[in-house]
């Protein structure tokens, strides 16, 4: 098992599995994502997106938001190492605290989010938290982690390595005509001379 960036292809799994799941895809954008890969099956277990902010009065804004793990795959460490992915792209990039709004507090405190009051969130975060609590999470709360703060641990570690091969199986990670849209019995090729 791994976690990768998406691929551009993987537009419409994400989104199948986001509406699915009735996560957040409010400005949806395939790269922002990741993915968790069996190595075995090249079948995906869950995903996850860093969302960056860029508000006109202040500096840039991280939100860690649509993290999802297929049913087969939850209580193997999916969502963690994802959710840690994510994070240490956010340590990359510079930002020192990745906020998240969520009715899964329980589940991220373990990994060193805290809850935060409302007033300590960012302003373009705060409107958000409104809209969250209006469409897909009306449990939503602002939690917030500074992203050399993140712990895992070694169960959830241990878990992830021996992940079972549940899930969906679509296939090996590599890219083929229907990944394009190209059905391969019927297409025609631009440069086919017609000799063989």
């Amino acid at each position: 098992m791994y976690v990768r960036d998406a691929k551009n292809r993987e537009e419409v799994w994400l989104l199948d599995h986001i509406e699915a799941m009735g996560l957040d895809d409010t400005a949806f954008r395939s790269r922002d994502y990741v993915v968790a890969i069996d190595e075995t099956s090249g079948a995906k277990a869950g995903f996850g997106r860093i969302r960056l902010h860029k508000p006109e009065d202040g500096d840039d804004v991280c939100e860690l938001t649509s993290i999802g793990v297929l049913e087969e795959w939850r209580g193997q460490g999916v969502g963690a190492h994802v959710i840690e992915r994510l994070i240490e792209y956010a340590g990359d990039e510079g930002f020192e605290t990745v906020y998240t709004l969520t009715g899964e507090g329980a589940y991220l405190a373990q990994f060193g989010f805290e809850r935060i009051d409302e007033s300590q969130l960012p302003s373009v975060l705060q409107d958000r938290l409104a809209a969250k609590r209006n469409g897909t999470d009306s449990d939503a709360v602002p939690l917030a982690i500074d992203t050399d703060e993140f712990r895992m641990r070694q169960a959830l570690r241990d878990a992830f390595k021996q992940a079972s091969e549940g899930g969906e199986t679509d296939g090996a990670d590599e890219d083929t005509p229907e990944d394009f849209g190209i059905d391969p019995d019927t297409a025609t090729y631009k440069y086919d001379t017609g000799r063989h």
